[in-house]
């Protein structure tokens, strides 16, 4: 059997974004991309980087590395066999009475018996991510260059910055900017419970005596991991969506809801930066050919750094409001008292429907994008 092929001097990055449920469309496009890819080839992309539900994709490809059909075939499983009782406490009890206990030590005056206040309790997911990942594997693959580096992002409630936490070879240093700064360690359960704990929905995590939460949050650049790890081509498959109203209310108009504000305050955390990072890459790749084409040497620290965004076809939220009754009833009923039902116009049940009925869509969907880009894949990573 002929040895499986690394990537030793690539400079290609995968990067996955968050967005709860909605990251089983990533895990679509990946098994795309196994489809021209020989089995016995690592990952095509050894410099990887995730955030959120994304962290956890990306950390799941960076344990399989040296074979990126088997990482592959492994997340589908998970997504696969999804259920919401693996990622919160869905039972009547688990969810309402974790909620109860939240208020209750709100009113505790001793803060060493405060706990991290949330609307649900995402304890199941630490153990799911146990029971999956085999940590370990990441500095073997490392060491036998099928990986160059992972990282996977947090936004710090201490102080407000936007923190990757990265694990590669020691060639690659820490680095800070404004607002964001990348630490390098040993990528642990905790750091990825940390990037996928969404605001008020999840609790924040403690790491090393800082309180953090979705790394989407404070993350001003996502294009900032990968290329200060070294990304000279970028793939970034997201979770944004060309967004149609659920139900048209053209005569009878109305003002927001607070779910409705809600969602659209998690579409901007998990998707407008993105945007707004892509517009200033463009901007720097133009400015580098233009004092090229003059003979003027750009900046040590700039470099041209190609792009290619897979983003779905498809609207989630529509999607999910077909199976919302597929959700736990205890789910449902907590939902409902902040004002979420199957016809309100939130995105937050995209986001929290974890049931496979849902995610397997999402994954088709995601599967049908990557086929329809076939041919730019190709030519983006040189297949």
């Amino acid at each position: 059997m002929p040895s499986k092929k690394t990537y030793k001097g690539n400079r290609q990055a995968l990067l996955l974004t968050g967005g709860g449920a909605r990251a089983a469309y990533q895990v679509g496009v990946l098994s795309a991309i196994t489809r021209f890819m020989p089995r016995n080839h690592g990952i095509p992309f050894p410099i990887i980087c995730g955030t959120s539900a994304g962290a956890i994709n990306a950390t799941a490809m960076a344990c399989y590395a040296s074979c990126f059909h088997l990482g592959v075939k492994k997340l589908e499983w998970v997504w696969k066999n999804l259920r919401t009782k693996n990622i919160y406490q869905s039972d009547p009890w688990g969810a309402f009475g974790y909620l109860g206990n939240g208020i209750l030590s709100s009113f505790q005056a001793d803060y060493s018996l405060k706990r991290a206040h949330s609307l649900l309790n995402n304890a199941p997911l630490r153990e799911l991510l146990k029971e999956v990942f085999d940590f370990k594997r990441i500095d073997d693959n490392i060491l036998r260059n099928y990986l160059t580096a992972i990282s996977v992002t947090a936004s710090s409630y201490t102080t407000g910055d936007s923190i990757s936490f990265y694990q590669s070879a020691d060639t690659i240093h820490p680095w800070q900017r404004a607002k964001r700064k990348g630490h390098p360690c040993q990528i642990n359960t905790e750091h990825l419970m940390a990037s996928a704990a969404i605001p008020l929905v999840f609790p924040s995590i403690e790491i090393n005596g800082q309180y953090y939460g979705d790394g989407s949050i404070h993350q001003l650049s996502p294009l900032s991991p990968p290329i200060h790890l070294g990304a000279e081509k970028i793939l970034v498959i997201g979770v944004d969506q060309p967004h149609k109203p659920l139900y048209s209310l053209e005569n009878n108009p109305h003002p927001p809801t607070s779910a409705t504000i809600a969602g659209h305050m998690l579409d901007s955390i998990f998707a407008d930066t993105l945007q707004s990072d892509m517009e200033r890459l463009e901007r720097i790749n133009e400015s580098i050919a233009l004092m090229q084409s003059h003979g003027i040497a750009s900046q040590q620290e700039l470099k041209h750094v190609d792009t290619m965004v897979i983003n779905p076809s498809d609207d989630f939220n529509v999607i999910a409001a077909e199976h919302y009754n597929e959700l736990p009833i205890s789910v449902r009923l907590l939902l409902r008292s902040v004002g979420i039902t199957n016809d309100s116009e939130a995105s937050l049940i995209s986001y929290l429907l974890f049931e496979n009925s849902f995610t397997k869509k999402l994954m088709k969907i995601g599967y049908q994008d990557g086929l329809a880009n076939e041919e730019k894949l190709r030519s983006f990573l040189s297949l």
